[in-house]
């Protein structure tokens, strides 16, 4: 599996094209299924928050919500207009709040998970000395 370590402002960025990309898949081949959405969501969140670098560790469970709502636009099948897209975003948003939920946990859980390693391999050679 690559290593590549993102900066902040880098993993929001392949959050958001990620899920940009997922979003047009799933209108194009998949009728803009929600439920396909969510499902490449939660690999998306899980790798934005695996190759961010551990100083940027914070930005994960924060830039993840982000792209899943740049994402979800192609797909939110909002009627003509400004207004018409909007209201399809925020309804979208609201009825699938359950994937965008899931995968901030696992955004957060990984993020946890790493931050405790980090913190005990700092110690750990204090222990021995």
């Amino acid at each position: 599996m690559p290593r590549p370590r993102l900066t902040g402002l880098g993993g929001g960025l392949f959050a958001c094209a990620g899920m940009l990309l997922v979003g047009g898949i799933c209108w194009l081949l998949f009728g803009s299924s929600l439920f396909v959405y969510g499902m490449l969501f939660l690999p998306v969140a899980a790798a934005t928050a695996i190759w961010v670098r551990p100083a940027d560790l914070i930005t994960a469970p924060i830039t993840v919500p982000i792209a899943f709502a740049a994402g979800v636009w192609p797909i939110s099948g909002g009627s003509g207009g400004f207004g018409g897209q909007l209201m399809g975003l925020v309804s979208a948003l609201s009825l699938h709040a359950g994937w965008l939920y899931a995968g901030t946990l696992v955004a957060a859980l990984i993020v946890v998970v790493r931050k405790a390693v980090l913190i005990g391999r700092r110690r750990l050679p204090r222990r021995v000395a």
